[in-house]
């Protein structure tokens, strides 16, 4: 999913954590609330200004993060 036009870093906005649409919601808030148990349709309900896609965006920007990990071989 290309997630370039959904996800966007402000220095000025959230200390410069990626947002989704540029709205005050991080990537990470969204992650988070998953993580917790939280149904999409939870999160959409509660953040009405957020759409399914705007999810998936914030799924594909960490899937892409994890992948560019460098992983140091244990010694």
């Amino acid at each position: 999913m290309d997630y370039s036009n959904l996800i966007t870093i402000e220095p000025d906005k959230r200390g410069g954590k990626p947002c989704i649409r540029n709205l005050r919601i991080t990537v990470y808030d969204i992650l988070e609330y998953l993580a917790g148990g939280m149904a999409e349709s939870e999160i959409l309900s509660d953040f009405p200004d957020l759409t399914e896609q705007d999810i998936r965006a914030c799924l594909a920007f960490a899937a892409d993060r994890e992948r560019r990990l460098v992983s140091i071989p244990a010694a």
